[in-house]
């Protein structure tokens, strides 16, 4: 076993225009006074981070993570969650998701998967120019709009979506282990992979990729209904990330899961600070220790009640205190003795 890094921060929800949070080195600044050893990197964000050119330029690579460690900090991961998302959109949602993309794209669904395409395939260099080994990112979707079956889904609508899924991420998922990189699909609603199942389709679609790998985060699991323990057991062996998100889950005779089209504050699901929801995160800490699980442990803030900056801040010792220091030795090392195969024997009544 090893203890898992940590705290990390996920930048995402904290980019703002007003200082600290409107440069690279600012953000870091401030997340380094909050405690955080670690920053994930959207890669959207073009005036914090260039991802063509960290790609392109070992040396601008360099240079961010030389700034990043000079602060105290490393870079936890790459992230491409909106660039991802562009890889597989249904029509009914393209209006929705131009805001994804640069302003060139929209209105152009095939140059905007092509684009995201290649963002894709700069992250996978990028990140071996940086010399991490895992990235975040989402799968697109092509069947969510099918995701409750009425009407009901024709014959062969499921295997036709993630063939087509499969098709598009396979090229990607390649240039990844090219530069021996993990792809780490954030399981979400609104994705084609969205809980253990279809993750399982896609895997079997990409031939088992061996980069085809997971962002676990208990949040989105617990808005399903869905065990996040026992889907640890599942697939830790594929678990390359771990979101550290809370979430609570208080259905009324009103609403449940869907949520009846309601606002954050409103639904019965929504996302708290970390300590403030129904997540137990002493016991998946614990599971993903047991497992060896070797990646960084990052909080995203996404809380519908709490002030972010407060959530930053509490958020960080949260995961300093959950972190588990790996025991070097076994507690009942002191009553032990030595033994050989003669000894074993003659205990088992062998001779």
């Amino acid at each position: 076993m090893q203890t898992i890094k940590g705290p990390g921060i996920f930048l995402a929800q904290f980019l703002g225009d007003q200082p600290p949070f409107d440069t690279f080195e600012s953000i870091c600044r401030w997340a380094k006074d909050l405690g955080f050893k670690g920053i994930q990197i959207p890669t959207w964000a073009t005036s914090y981070f260039d991802l063509q050119q960290a790609a392109e330029s070992k040396t601008y690579a360099d240079e961010i993570k030389g700034l990043a460690n000079e602060i105290g900090l490393e870079i936890t991961e790459l992230s491409t969650h909106l660039q991802g998302q562009l890889v597989a959109v249904h029509p009914a949602y393209d209006q929705l998701f131009d805001g994804f993309a640069p302003a060139a794209y929209h209105n152009n669904p095939k140059a905007r998967t092509e684009w995201a395409v290649q963002q894709l395939k700069y992250a996978a260099k990028a990140s071996a120019n940086l010399g991490l080994n895992a990235h975040a990112t989402f799968s697109g979707a092509l069947l969510w709009h099918t995701v409750y079956p009425w009407p009901q889904r024709p014959q062969g609508l499921v295997d036709t979506g993630f063939t087509e899924l499969a098709k598009r991420w396979r090229p990607i998922l390649d240039v990844f282990d090219e530069n021996g990189v993990d792809v780490c699909y954030e399981i979400h609603p609104g994705e084609d992979l969205h809980d253990g199942v279809s993750y399982e389709r896609f895997l079997e679609k990409v031939d088992n990729h061996p980069r085809a790998c997971l962002l676990y985060d208990p949040s989105h699991f617990v808005l399903q209904c869905l065990d996040y323990l026992a889907y640890i057991d599942y697939y830790h062996e594929r678990i390359r990330m771990f979101h550290v998100k809370d979430a609570e889950f208080n259905p009324t005779g009103k609403q449940g899961v869907y949520g009846g089209y309601s606002g954050w504050v409103e639904r019965a699901g929504r996302f708290r600070s970390l300590g403030d929801g129904q997540v137990d995160f002493g016991a998946v800490f614990s599971k993903l220790t047991a497992y060896d699980f070797k990646g960084w442990a990052v909080m995203e803030w996404e809380c519908a009640l709490k002030h972010p900056e407060d959530g930053a801040r509490e958020g960080a010792v949260f995961i300093k205190d959950h972190i588990i220091r790996v025991t070097e030795k076994t507690f009942d090392d002191f009553a032990g003795g030595k033994a050989d195969e003669a000894s074993n024997r003659r205990l088992l009544g062998l001779d």
